[in-house]
């Protein structure tokens, strides 16, 4: 966790751990479920990859082929039916706090506001209330709600719920955030908009990211590398690295190293939807 002084209780941001080991690694993941007729689907088998630590990293593909499931099994929210898992080293045997969780649905308690949502992980550990303040006050502002620290849920835009949802996550100050399409409930603008805080926000904490979406131009809009998943059963079908510099912004889905991305990514999905059918 970020380190707070003790003279003047000043928070100061998480510095990023050294770029070495992977701060992920899926290990011949598979995950079967049995059907009512005693048979078995077979929902992903054997995915391996490795995602190195700060990397943004991005998993597209049609909807069923597993994305979601995979990030749920990196949460320690479900568990494979063969492989492993391992975050930091460490293999994943449940939910912990070294991972933080945003779903694409509002996911905050409508009874805390604001700032008592962000705070909940730390209170909840027994972190000081002085350090607690100094944490939130930083992360609510990073994400653009100072003003609203005190409203509850019900009076927030989905758009707002998000931000919410995302400063409540890196406030624990996790390894690694797992993001299960958070935008795909926002309407266009809220969307774009919510993209480039998400930009923004990330290239201050440089946390590890596994964010799963099945718009191509977000994935390449956000993601350092984007692993492309085919389906039935789910599989890694191509690890694709995104050529374009960051700083990002929305003028570069008009460039052509975008474009030639963006035709590559529908490419190997729309190959995908063919062979399925």
């Amino acid at each position: 966790m970020g380190s707070v002084t003790a003279a003047t209780h000043r928070f100061v941001a998480p510095q990023a751990a050294p770029v070495n080991a992977p701060r992920l690694k899926v290990d011949k993941v598979s995950l079967r479920y049995k059907k009512p007729d005693g048979g078995t689907f077979t929902a992903l088998e054997e995915v391996s990859f490795e995602v190195p630590d700060q990397q943004f990293a991005v998993l597209v593909g049609p909807s069923g082929c597993g994305k979601s499931s995979l990030l749920y099994l990196t949460a320690g929210l479900a568990e494979p039916t063969s492989g492993e898992i391992y975050v930091g080293g460490q293999q994943v045997e449940g939910p912990g706090a070294d991972r933080g969780m945003v779903f694409q649905s509002y996911t905050l308690f409508p009874w805390l506001t604001v700032r008592q949502n962000v705070e909940f992980g730390l209170k909840r550990r027994g972190m000081p209330a002085a350090q607690r303040k100094d944490i939130v006050d930083y992360y609510v502002n990073e994400v653009g709600l100072s003003g609203f620290a005190d409203n509850y849920a019900k009076q927030l835009s989905g758009g707002m719920m998000q931000r919410v949802a995302i400063a409540r996550a890196l406030a624990n100050d996790p390894q690694i955030l797992l993001m299960d399409e958070p935008f795909g409930a926002l309407d266009s603008q809220t969307r774009l908009q919510m993209q480039q805080l998400l930009l923004r926000v990330w290239g201050n904490s440089k946390k590890t990211v596994l964010f799963v979406t099945h718009d191509i131009d977000e994935a390449i809009l956000l993601g350092d590398r984007v692993y492309v998943m085919g389906a039935r059963p789910g599989r890694i079908k191509r690890i694709l690295d995104v050529p374009i510099e960051r700083p990002r912004n929305l003028d570069m889905v008009m460039e052509r190293s975008f474009i030639e991305m963006k035709r590559e990514i529908f490419g190997l999905l729309h190959d995908d939807l063919e062979e399925v059918h």
